[in-house]
């Protein structure tokens, strides 16, 4: 086993899903982190303020006397043991602080003290939050995109998971893009969000990839973005559309946004999931009641208190209020949305006829026709 991961095989670490050890402080870890990643810190917030001022004023080694000082004895002893745990559960753990230096060179030596070795990255959270930046970027300029568009209900996501080559946006960002996305889960701060994709990319992995499928969706999703230099790229990529039929998209809908929401807030809140799921579901009505003018909104709510009464028993009804809110809200938007890409379009089909379309274009005699 080497004592350091260098730089170079940072992306194919990332990529594999290794344990990784981040012993950073508690806020830095919370500013930015990696999917998986376990913090456990050499030195908390407070201790990490008081080591940072003594160095500025008394340089480093006043500093690192001044550590081994604050984590001694049974504290020390404490977080070694918590590594220890990590590591012994999690097999090819590798560690990191901020830049790879000081902080995970001292857990190296504590825990080698007691038999187990294990690698630091070279550069640490700074070097691979590089890395993963580029790799967006690098993805964005290099690999080809395929947009898969369609009205609201149409299963985009669903397709987009069964794809290969493909990456969930709406997934990693915890947002379903809609009014009535769910709301049980807090989305990821942007960094993490970044990082995420950036991962899921050099899964994919997309240097090899003849294409990319992303969803259509606008930079902002919920409160994250997504970054310029792909978004740029989906603007101008070739464009999939997904047709399914009105009572299907209302099925699909009445699924993912009902009966899956109100599952996650029973689960979520034992006590009163009800009461929260209908009033998380009036107050999603109500964030549009300006673009649904006053009549047809309290006409749809009129029938979404019916249906929410009812409990689970009238989860169905919801069924009603939802065709009609894609015949005269949603359908018009899309149609509009739409008619900016149709020079875009190459593909226009049903979920098995794009999942064909798609396999077909695996095949790599077709990557010039596509």
């Amino acid at each position: 086993m080497p004592d350091i991961i260098p730089a170079t095989a940072i992306p194919a670490l990332l990529a594999s899903n290794t344990p990784l050890l981040d012993v950073r402080a508690p806020v830095e870890f919370l500013h930015g982190a990696f999917p998986g990643a376990k913090n456990l810190p050499l030195l908390n917030d407070h201790e990490r303020a008081a080591v940072g001022k003594l160095f500025k004023s008394s340089g480093q080694q006043a500093a690192i006397d001044y550590g081994h000082k604050l984590v001694n004895g049974h504290l020390k002893e404490a977080r070694v043991k918590a590594w220890e745990r990590f590591i012994t559960t999690h097999a090819g753990t590798a560690v990191y602080c901020y830049r790879g230096g000081l902080r995970s060179k001292i857990v190296q030596q504590w825990l080698a003290e007691t038999g187990i070795r294990v690698p630091r990255i070279e550069g640490g959270y700074k070097l691979m939050r590089r890395i993963l930046i580029d790799t967006i970027d690098a993805a964005a300029a290099s690999t080809p995109l395929l947009i898969i568009a369609g009205k609201t209900g149409s299963g985009k996501t669903h397709v987009i998971n069964d794809l290969n080559n493909s990456v969930d946006l709406e997934g990693l960002a915890n947002h379903r893009g809609s009014a009535f996305g769910p709301r049980v889960h807090p989305q990821p701060t942007q960094i993490n969000f970044e990082n995420a994709l950036a991962i899921a990319l050099l899964r994919i992995p997309y240097q090899a990839a003849m294409h990319l499928f992303l969803e259509d969706e606008s930079r902002a999703i919920g409160s994250l973005s997504v970054p310029e230099s792909l978004h740029n790229k989906m603007l101008q990529a070739p464009v999939a559309v997904l047709e399914e039929s009105l009572a299907q998209r209302v099925n699909t809908i009445l699924q993912d946004y009902i009966v899956s929401n109100f599952r996650e807030f029973i689960a979520a809140n034992p006590r009163n999931g009800q009461q929260l799921f209908s009033a998380y579901l009036l107050g999603s009505l109500a964030k549009i009641r300006h673009r649904l003018g006053g009549e047809l909104h309290d006409k749809l709510r009129l029938v979404m208190e019916a249906a929410l009464a009812m409990g689970e028993d009238g989860l169905p009804a919801h069924a009603e209020w939802i065709e009609q809110l894609l015949i005269n809200y949603y359908d018009p938007m899309y149609e509009y949305q739409l008619g900016k890409k149709d020079r875009r379009v190459i593909f226009r089909g049903d979920r098995n006829e794009l999942l064909s379309w798609a396999a077909h274009l695996d095949q790599p005699d077709q990557k010039r026709r596509a």
